[in-house]
């Protein structure tokens, strides 16, 4: 796999990530390798020493801790996929709230629920009513809320280095061989591990074996002003519940303080590598941010002059069906591939890098929707 250097202009995301983990040397073999940086990988490599404290793990990712699709999402957490329910799936926000908790980690997680917005069948007592390819209001409440995601990052690099998982930034794998041990060949050197967790998401589709069943893609966000509280309540959103809608075009959106994030949006990409140099600045993103506000601007007479104190994206990854993809590597038995949220991996990456852990330790089977 050919690295190409980051030179990408995602924009100013909301969050910062302030950890830097400590330097060690690079083992020659571990029991555990984790090949990713973000929420699943770090949930995951936690978890592992949560569960088993003897055993060696160590994780690798590309650039800094974050640095992709986990620290710039808008931070909503949903319980189910971008699908709906999974067979087997389990209670996700339920899972998710365990996880931090006994691995100390706060990231601001509130969970106050969250509207499904659509243009049919409104509730009765819906706060939210929207212009918007027609008349837009809440028409379901589900259970959902908000993090941090950069304190959910901190938290969890934090949790990782205290358990005593060995964390390598700016060392990508960029070349794995199969075997009885699995040789992972990185630019320091190369070492071996008994078990491997790609955790890379929309990032080296390749190594994952999700080449031609997977698509990296950047979708894209905006945060308006902080607003008088008089104009949230006229917007419909004193309640501070997060939103989405479930028929199309599609919008989702959240509070943060008084300001208000919009995302919505897909840049499709020919290579997930063209992520690394991507400029939210380019014509095809600048045109997409300049609908996504005259959107927002239209939803409500307050936000018709609303201006916008950021723009921002990321990548997601979308695989077949939109389902997430938890399986065996196709050429190991001995190592997993997780990711494929699809943009509802907020919390769903945290529990299901932590059911990972369970996987690769014998402790438990993977899901049913898999198989």
């Amino acid at each position: 796999m050919e690295l190409i250097p980051q030179k990408k202009n995602w924009g100013k995301r909301p969050w910062t990530i302030d950890f830097m983990p400590r330097k060690h040397d690079l083992p020659e073999a571990v029991d555990f390798a984790v090949v990713g940086g973000g929420f699943t990988g770090l949930s995951a490599a936690a978890r592992l020493k949560f569960f088993a404290p003897d055993v060696s793990v160590a994780l690798f990712e590309m650039h800094e801790l974050g640095s992709g699709s986990s620290g710039y999402t808008g931070g909503m957490a949903l319980g189910e996929s971008a699908v709906g329910d999974l067979p087997g799936l389990g209670d996700v926000l339920a899972g998710y709230q365990k996880i931090v908790r006994e691995l100390k980690v706060d990231g601001d997680l509130v969970l106050p629920g969250a509207y499904e917005l659509g243009r049919t069948s409104p509730l009765a007592n819906s706060p939210i009513r929207w212009k918007d390819s027609g008349d837009l209001a809440a028409v379901n409440l589900v259970e959902g809320g908000t993090v941090n995601p950069g304190k959910v990052v901190r938290g969890l690099g934090k949790a990782a280095e205290r358990e005593g998982v060995l964390l390598f930034e700016n060392c990508p794998i960029l070349e794995v061989k199969f075997g009885d041990q699995i040789e992972l060949k990185c630019a320091r050197s190369r070492l071996f591990a008994s078990k491997v967790l790609f955790a890379t998401n929309a990032f080296s589709i390749e190594l994952t074996g999700l080449r031609h069943r997977a698509e990296s893609l950047f979708t894209l966000a905006v945060a308006t002003e902080e607003l008088p509280e008089e104009s949230i309540a006229a917007i419909g959103l004193q309640e501070r519940k997060p939103f989405y809608t479930i028929d199309m075009p599609y919008l989702w959106g959240r509070m943060l303080g008084n300001g208000i994030i919009f995302g919505s949006g897909l840049l499709h990409q020919n290579d997930w590598r063209s992520l690394e140099t991507l400029d939210i600045e380019g014509a095809e993103p600048a045109k997409m941010f300049s609908r996504l506000e005259q959107r927002v601007r239209g939803l409500h007479p307050r936000l018709a002059k609303v201006t916008f104190a950021r723009r921002w994206g990321g990548p997601i990854c979308v695989a077949e069906e939109w389902k997430p993809v938890f399986e065996p590597h196709p050429e190991s038995k001995n190592a997993i591939v997780l990711g494929a949220f699809s943009g509802h991996g907020v919390a769903q990456s945290v529990y299901l890098g932590s059911w990972a852990a369970e996987v690769l330790l014998g402790r438990r089977g993977l899901p049913q929707w898999q198989g």
